[in-house]
């Protein structure tokens, strides 16, 4: 079964978008095509969109799905004279909250996704350029001033995970790979000197070696960086060493990294400098 399934707003879209996804990510067996339909702010745009809808429908033979957070009475009321099954996030929500808070809500278009106060949103960005000057063990000096350091074998996650806790929560993040350039003479990982001063701030990311391979190969093909052997013997060696020293890891094979980072502050107890907007 293929269904279609609308986002529709008058702002960015994030916010249907965001829940839509997180919704229909629950029904596993119907096979839904998504479409993000953000800035629907006029008149005309809602009538184009609802003569889009009404060909969707006609060439699904189902109705659509319609998840919106348009503001606007008008625009709504156009939007509801599409053909289909409609999920009016405001609504639905607001509404009873108005009644339980005895207060109006604002009703305010971009609201959930404007900048706000100014210095949450600075905060924001020194800690996206806290990560980007720090990937890959880049200015490994700025340590001292990291909330955390990922460390792990390259191309396990390290650097989308470091990005996404800068821009979602604020937190300064690191990363360092572990190469072989690590191992001691025995051909054993050791703890990179740079690291040991800041042991305590380590978090280790790991992967399963079946799907690192296939990542690598997608960089450098039949390589002995790609081989399976090579990244046996690379995760084997990494996860020894968070063992021997009691890092904290987690494996990222079979987790975004949404959860991979929120695993990290709930096992970790890192302070947020903001919540994810």
């Amino acid at each position: 079964m293929t269904r279609t399934a609308f986002f529709i707003s008058d702002g960015t879209g994030i916010t249907a978008e965001s829940l839509g996804r997180s919704l229909l990510a629950q029904f596993e067996s119907v096979e839904i095509r998504m479409l993000t339909k953000p800035y629907i702010d006029s008149l005309d745009k809602a009538r184009t969109l609802v003569a889009i809808i009404e060909a969707t429908a006609a060439r699904d033979g189902e109705q659509p799905i319609i998840i919106d957070t348009v503001v606007d009475e008008q625009i709504r009321a156009v939007i509801r004279e599409a053909p289909g099954f409609k999920v009016d996030i405001f609504s639905t929500f607001l509404k009873p909250l108005e009644e339980e808070l005895e207060a109006h809500s604002s009703y305010s278009v971009g609201r959930t996704h404007a900048i706000g106060r100014d210095d949450v949103y600075m905060d924001r960005i020194h800690s996206v350029h806290f990560a980007l000057d720090n990937d890959d063990g880049a200015r490994t000096h700025q340590y001292d001033q990291a909330d955390i350091i990922l460390v792990g074998v390259s191309r396990c996650g390290k650097t989308p995970t470091s990005l996404y806790l800068a821009l979602q929560f604020g937190i300064r993040a690191a990363n360092y790979p572990l190469t072989e350039d690590d191992l001691d003479e025995n051909g054993t990982l050791k703890l990179p000197k740079v690291l040991a001063q800041h042991r305590h701030k380590l978090f280790g990311l790991t992967i399963d070696p079946r799907r690192l391979a296939a990542i690598r190969h997608e960089r450098r093909p039949n390589s002995r960086y790609s081989s399976m052997d090579q990244c046996v013997q690379e995760v084997e060696q990494a996860e020894g060493l968070y063992r021997q020293l009691h890092v904290p890891y987690i494996d990222t094979t079979r987790f975004s990294v949404e959860e991979i980072s929120t695993r990290m502050i709930a096992e970790t107890g890192l302070t947020r400098r903001f919540s994810p907007r």
